[in-house]
């Protein structure tokens, strides 16, 4: 079982770490590695999740099978079976049965190099608080076709003693050198850079539960599959942040962490330490997305109502500049420290002990009631509630949301209607609350010129009509919703 830490490190910065009080002392050894990468034309260990390589060290040849496993944050934990074998050929006679049997059904004779890498690997042992683990700095790149990608990454594997060892490394290096969450591996890197994987943003991830788990480790586990998310989605935000998909799903994935804090609450646990930075980290990627669903959203449906006179291109290249400011803001931001040690963090608190008290069914059960109690008499008068008691009905729509969505699994498809209808009273009340951002907005833009002016006040008058468009709708929303059944019950 390999358990380590990876962490993406500028290159420029390799003479950093070298010269890293932690690392004084120890004497480093140097290894070229050059790695290929096979898999069938069809790519069959891809959809196993399977990596085969064969990995060129010094004048050997070493054979590995690896089980890719999403990485929680920074951490990974995978099986893998390594041998050496004589000469640069697959010798699968010699791999033990646990290996063999994640190959089984695959046409062996059809394996191929897909991709490759090539880097040189300096290792320090390094004596942990309870064991020793192996920092290992990889520069080089990997290659598929004419196509090429570089590799810098820090990786800090656990040779013995406690994970928890790892994240105390971690945290030193971090000290000095802006490490970034790298959640991929050098196999997942090349399969996309292969064409036969498509970067995509990840979506929620289905913890999983069972009626008879203790509470303590459910909430464990919910917050587990939130910064699988978190984490899954930092590099296609870095790389690809033209794809807004990947911020709104990063930050999805942040206030479902904000929900485990109160969920943490209910099971009577004290307050995450984690907690202050995860809203400092939350509150600085908000600009980033107003500025997103006001350009991307917001400036269609109305240019939709303003068709026979269409926004002028000056007030239109305004808001791209400014979206464009706050990306790049939101994108530093992830790429810093801050970030970095606030995902280490909520790593290394997974591994502390938790209440294994209660049932997860029986705390389930009363969450679930309680967050449903207080959305119904929020929503009993949502008709007459100004901006303010429509926001607040909002956030316990998401609590309530978060929740269900986190213990569903549960139920099996039981909680499959509610849950649409309280995704859709979320939605409707998430557009008139996007309403009130976009008259915000506005205000930050720069008027100095009549015609500017002008689109402005069109904007703001349209996005005022809206506002009451969607306080008649949601009020819709909520009659249905209020009619659902409660499927914990």
């Amino acid at each position: 079982m390999e358990i380590e830490l990876k962490l993406a490190l500028d290159a420029r910065l390799a003479p950093r770490l070298k010269r890293h009080a932690l690392l004084a002392g120890n004497k480093p050894r140097h290894q070229r590695l050059h790695t290929l990468y096979l898999d069938t034309p069809e790519f069959d260990l891809l959809a196993r999740r399977v990596a085969f390589r064969l990995r060129r060290v010094g004048y050997h040849w070493v054979q590995t099978v690896k089980a890719e496993a999403r990485a929680v944050g920074a951490l990974s934990s995978r099986p893998e079976w390594e041998v050496a074998v004589a000469g640069s050929g697959a010798d699968f006679a010699v791999l033990p049965a646990e290996a063999l049997a994640r190959l089984a059904g695959v046409d062996l004779d059809r394996l191929a190099p897909v991709f490759e890498t090539e880097f040189q690997r300096t290792t320090w042992q390094v004596d942990t608080r309870d064991g020793r683990a192996e920092v290992a700095l990889d520069r080089g790149e990997v290659r598929a076709g004419g196509a090429r990608k570089p590799i810098a990454e820090v990786e800090i594997e656990l040779k013995s003693g406690s994970p928890a060892g790892l994240f105390e490394l971690a945290r030193a290096l971090l000290d000095e050198l802006p490490l970034r969450v790298e959640a991929r591996g050098k196999a997942e890197r090349g399969y996309q850079l292969a064409e036969a994987l498509i970067p995509a943003p990840l979506r929620a991830v289905k913890p999983g539960l069972r009626p008879d788990m203790p509470a303590g480790q459910s909430w464990l586990e919910i917050t587990r599959a939130a910064l699988v998310q978190l984490s899954a989605n930092v590099p296609g935000f870095l790389e690809q942040a033209e794809d807004i998909e990947y911020l709104h799903q990063l930050r999805i994935a942040l206030r479902r962490l904000r929900a485990v804090v109160g969920l943490g609450k209910s099971l009577g646990q004290p307050r995450p330490a984690w907690s202050g930075e995860l809203g400092e980290i939350m509150r600085g990627l908000n600009a980033a997305r107003d500025w997103d669903v006001f350009l991307h959203e917001t400036l269609p449906a109305v240019e939709a109502v303003l068709a026979t006179q269409p926004l002028g291109d000056a007030f239109q290249e305004q808001v791209r500049r400014a979206a464009a400011r706050a990306r790049q803001e939101a994108q530093a931001l992830v790429a810093s420290p801050a970030f970095t040690r606030l995902v280490l963090d909520i790593g290394a608190s997974l591994l502390e002990d938790h209440p294994q008290d209660q049932p997860t069914a029986q705390w389930a059960a009363h969450l679930l009631d309680e967050r449903w109690k207080k959305l119904r008499v929020l929503c009993r008068k949502l008709s007459s509630l100004g901006p303010g008691g429509r926001h607040q009905a909002r956030i316990a729509a998401k609590k309530l949301r978060y929740a269900a969505d986190a213990l569903a699994g549960l139920y099996g498809k039981r909680g499959n209607g509610f849950i649409k209808r309280l995704a859709d009273l979320q939605d409707t009340l998430g557009q008139a609350n996007d309403a009130y951002v976009a008259t915000r907005l506005l205000e930050e833009l720069v008027q100095d010129t009549p015609a500017l002016a002008w689109d402005a006040g069109r904007v703001s008058g349209v996005m005022s009509e809206r506002v009451g468009d969607h306080g008649l709708a949601s009020d819709a929303v909520w009659r249905r919703m209020a009619k659902a059944k409660a499927f914990w019950r």
